[in-house]
């Protein structure tokens, strides 16, 4: 038997099914799972095998532990770490660069932002002239500045009605988080990014797809060629798994 072939752990399918039970039970974030005892009888295992599946299933954002006589397992919300942690532990074993997550944003958020275009609610497009407006008053402030930047971006994804595209852009930036690797942007950049910014957010309200995936083109080429100019070294090196 190969290790494709192994099968899986008996935590790893215990686990499965407390998620396929969260879904049919319709738990909702905030939900307490049943007690351990409940739990040990329902999946027949033994105490070791189910904490660690629970365990499991923390690690993945789909639960909290809660510590205590009145705790247990808490339904949560998983969101984009636990897929970044996965990414970076493989581009770091595989000696991938920086480089590697730039070009993929290039290449993938042109198409989210043409997906926006066709299908982001009118809330969604206020919200972005409302960033658009929070990024011009930040301008002085890096911090604020990426914050807002970063909200752009993920609204535009989340816009795009593919929860992959949104999953996985989140998962990108939390990799490649600018202040992370040492990257910044002067405030000439800074006004760049809004300029454009805003040209995306007019032609993802005039549902203007060819427009809107250009203009983010266009706004990914300049970012990559900066980033280039500016931090080949930072780009060059390789990924790693940081907590």
């Amino acid at each position: 038997m190969t290790a494709l072939e192994r099968p899986k752990k008996t935590a790893l399918l215990v686990a499965q099914r407390i998620v396929e039970d969260i879904n049919a039970r319709g738990n909702q974030v905030g939900d307490r799972l049943p007690p351990e005892k409940a739990m040990l009888e329902d999946y027949d295992v033994g105490r070791g095998t189910l904490r660690e599946s629970l365990r499991f299933l923390e690690l993945q954002g789909v639960i909290t532990l809660k510590p205590g006589p009145s705790g247990g397992p808490i339904v949560q919300q998983p969101d984009s770490s636990a897929l970044a942690t996965s990414l970076s532990l493989l581009l770091q074993f595989q000696q991938a660069p920086f480089q590697t997550v730039i070009e993929t944003r290039a290449a993938l958020e042109p198409h989210m932002a043409r997906l926006a275009a066709q299908r982001m609610s009118e809330q969604d497009v206020a919200k972005l002239f409302e960033i658009v407006e929070l990024e011009r008053q930040n301008l002085d402030d890096h911090a604020g500045f990426l914050s807002q930047t970063r909200r752009f971006h993920t609204t535009v994804a989340e816009g795009s009605g593919n929860l992959i595209f949104a999953a996985l852009f989140n998962a990108l930036f939390d990799i490649l988080d600018g202040a992370a690797v040492g990257i910044e942007y002067p405030p000439k950049q800074r006004r760049l990014t809004v300029d454009i910014q805003s040209q995306i957010a007019t032609a993802i309200s005039e549902h203007d797809a060819d427009r809107a995936e250009e203009l983010m083109a266009t706004q990914m080429q300049a970012l990559a060629a900066y980033t280039q100019k500016n931090y080949a070294k930072v780009l060059a090196a390789p990924v790693m798994w940081k907590m």
